[in-house]
């Protein structure tokens, strides 16, 4: 008995690991994402400012403008034009083997630059300078050696920097983050608290503060996402959160529906552990209600799992619910008998059978006219708590058969007996010449039959006592197949109804 009772406290607690395992990989998956997606915002602005490590002027918006008026007589040649530019551009240290050309106040600008800006640079640079009439920029950018690591350690530069950066950003996150689970935590119990009372069952209630810890989260989820400037990532994550539970409600339909109809025969309780139902056609005990499935154990000890939607769409019957318990059976008497005589013989048996209640009152009725015997159907009422309604039936059919016997009431057999209440008129053909008549006996001697017993029961009847006591105890030794807590609320009455 120890080890049965320890069963459900070792379930309870496997499910509230599994609940704590699962919240933990919640969470370091969210800073996992926080993480990451510190290092996308920054890392695009960092790389820009890696790449300008000196002020640049504002870029090229396209190409050289023709220049409002051009001086007949430049002041300065295009010799001092081009040195001066050259000069400027090996001073830079930014490009290889800069070359300027210069021709009636056009610049020639050749050589490779060591990036996009730099070559933009020294095109505004001469576009800037005096009597300067237009620009050719000629220059290449230089490719970079494939065994060049530097853009490498840059980027790494950069990324160091960001996490450098958000540190401050990041801490304040983590504390708003740990202040969001203490919040959710919270949430869970107080609702689990404020509703104990009104919800008494384990499942509605553990719903509702799942529900309350799911919106706390994913509300101080979004403030977070918030802070840190991630706008859009905070409405992906609430927008994708409907459409992922649309997603998996369609996916998943059926465990969906199972689960809610769970819900619903958790809050209706058209039945409890214990009880006697039939449920689309499955006559058992009910052994257990979870997330999925109603297990029963049929009347030959055989576990049945229903699926809890099946079980909430069909038709319940449950005899454990009234105690009592109505019986009938039909017997024949003959024509020639007395039918008012047999509906006493069958009430005297009735009313003195300890099974059979008195409130209701039994009944003797006539049902129906056969062939041979006129129909009486006998109903009647028992406890079933207490008495077995095979047992019962098997002992009142015999007594009344008793009964009916001692009193003189015939019973035909309508396969075998013909009555002509007229009778049959016979003819005889045959004598003998000393005038009697020759007649052979073909009767065969018929032994006489054991005396019935008269008792309330009989050995084979065992008592009259229900079985449900028996078959639960074969459910109690038995392994239970399906996983899950029992959401159902156990027999509080020592007696099973009969079967």
């Amino acid at each position: 008995m120890n080890l049965l009772q320890t069963k459900p406290a070792l379930k309870r607690k496997r499910t509230k690991q599994k609940i704590k395992q699962s919240q933990r990989s919640f969470i370091l998956i969210c800073l996992l994402i926080i993480f990451v997606s510190f290092f996308f915002i920054q890392s695009p602005v960092l790389a820009q400012s890696g790449t300008n490590p000196t002020p640049t002027p504002s870029g090229d918006s396209g190409p050289s403008e023709v220049p409002d008026e051009i001086d007949i007589q430049p002041t300065a040649r295009d010799y001092e034009i081009s040195a001066r530019l050259k000069r400027i551009m090996v001073a830079t240290g930014w490009f290889i083997n800069p070359d300027v050309k210069v021709n009636e106040g056009v610049v020639f600008l050749s050589g490779q630059a060591k990036t996009g800006d730099y070559r933009k640079w020294a095109g505004d640079l001469a576009r800037n300078t005096q009597d300067v009439v237009a620009v050719v920029n000629q220059m290449e950018l230089t490719q970079p050696s494939l065994w060049d690591l530097k853009p490498a350690f840059v980027e790494l530069r950069s990324l160091w920097s960001s996490f450098i950066r958000s540190l401050p950003l990041l801490g304040f996150s983590l504390v708003v983050l740990l202040v969001t689970v203490i919040l959710t935590r919270l949430s869970s119990r107080l609702v689990r608290r404020t509703l104990h009372k009104r919800l008494p069952n384990t499942l509605l209630l553990n719903v509702a503060g799942y529900t309350a810890g799911v919106i706390t989260f994913l509300v101080g989820l979004y403030i977070l996402l918030q802070i840190a400037g991630l706008t859009n990532v905070a409405a992906t994550v609430i927008g994708g959160t409907g459409l992922l539970g649309l997603v998996l409600g369609i996916a998943f339909r059926d465990i969906t529906e199972n689960f809610l109809a769970s819900i619903f025969l958790s809050v209706q309780n058209p039945f409890r552990s214990g009880d006697l139902v039939e449920i689309s056609g499955i006559r058992g005990f009910v052994e257990a209600l979870n997330t999925r499935v109603t297990v029963l154990m049929t009347l030959d000890g055989n576990h049945v799992q229903i699926p809890n939607a099946t079980v909430y769409k069909s038709n319940i019957y449950n005899f454990t619910s009234n105690p009592n318990r109505r019986a009938d059976f039909i017997i024949g008497i003959g024509y020639e008998d007395s039918i008012s005589n047999a509906q006493e013989v069958a009430l005297k048996v009735l009313e003195n059978h300890p099974a059979v209640l008195n409130d209701p009152e039994p009944m003797a009725l006539v049902d129906s006219l056969g062939a041979a015997t006129v129909n009486l159907k006998i109903y009647y009422w028992i406890n079933g708590k207490e008495y077995s309604w095979f047992k019962v039936k098997s002992a009142v059919i015999r007594l009344i058969k008793l009964a009916f016997e001692d009193a003189g009431i015939s019973m035909p057999d309508e396969a075998r007996e013909l009555i002509f209440p007229q009778g049959i008129p016979v003819e005889i053909i045959g004598q003998l010449e000393t005038g009697q008549l020759h007649t052979k006996s073909t009767l065969s001697t018929k032994t006489k039959p054991t005396p019935e017993s008269s008792s309330d029961s009989t050995k084979a009847e065992a008592g009259l006592s229900s079985e449900a006591k028996e078959l639960k105890q074969q459910s109690q030794n038995a392994w239970k197949p399906g996983d899950g807590e029992n959401l159902l609320k156990e027999d509080a009455e020592p007696n099973n109804p009969s079967i």
